[in-house]
């Protein structure tokens, strides 16, 4: 019989949670925990679970006066990363990966919002998880204005017109995404009162393959 693994997935506001991703780990039989930090939940430790998902939100990394569970959040990721086990970081939760290990975080010239694509570097297409879709760009969701250097050591997988690091991977099994690939139809629901007006989403279908290859690969128990 399988066990089913315990993941913690770290949502930021209400309306940002796993959609796909959540999906995606169900038919890996992932158990994923929701954890809801802005609430007052507790976060885990490092050494109770299988695999870590940080989701995004409007706040910033540095906004650790009116947010202060980020830096918990921070060095949660740091110990997951240190013991080689499984993270996926989504936008913010990507800006935090990148902090964790040491990178810069900081303000773009302006905002990427809505539809868009992103293009895979060299390492990006031999990469299991992205470089498995066999496609040189992908059609991603934007939301962000903040970005990021890439950790030491972190093999940059992605990049947009606008903003050069769009995904990179540290080590095997930590991931970060700039761009969204958890959309489905609910969860486009969900934000649209948060968009700005006349920016429309979709269901990021390309995104279950991906996910999927993210669970089947980082996911995977070492």
């Amino acid at each position: 019989m399988t066990v089913k693994r315990s993941w913690v997935a770290i949502q930021h506001v209400p309306y940002e949670h796993p959609g796909l991703i959540a999906e995606a780990a169900s038919r890996r039989r992932v158990e994923l925990r929701l954890c809801h930090p802005y609430r007052g939940e507790p976060l885990p430790s490092s050494e109770e679970i299988d695999g870590l998902v940080v989701m995004g939100g409007p706040m910033g990394v540095s906004d650790t006066a009116e947010h202060p569970h980020l830096a918990r959040e921070a060095e949660l990721i740091a110990a997951m990363v240190r013991a080689g086990r499984p993270v996926l970081g989504v936008c913010l939760g990507a800006q935090l990966l990148a902090h964790a290990l040491g990178a810069s975080i900081y303000r773009g010239e302006r905002a990427e919002i809505g539809l868009g694509t992103v293009s895979l570097t060299p390492a990006g297409c031999e990469d299991p998880v992205l470089g498995s879709l066999e496609a040189d760009t992908l059609p991603v969701v934007h939301w962000h204005q903040d970005t990021f250097d890439l950790p030491d050591d972190a093999s940059w997988l992605a990049r947009s017109a606008l903003f050069p690091h769009q995904a990179f991977r540290v080590g095997k099994r930590a991931y970060g995404f700039q761009f969204h690939l958890e959309v489905n139809r609910e969860l486009a629901e969900a934000w649209r009162e948060h968009l700005p007006a006349g920016v429309s989403l979709t269901d990021a279908s390309i995104g279950r393959r991906a996910l999927d290859a993210f669970f089947e690969h980082a996911g995977a128990r070492s």
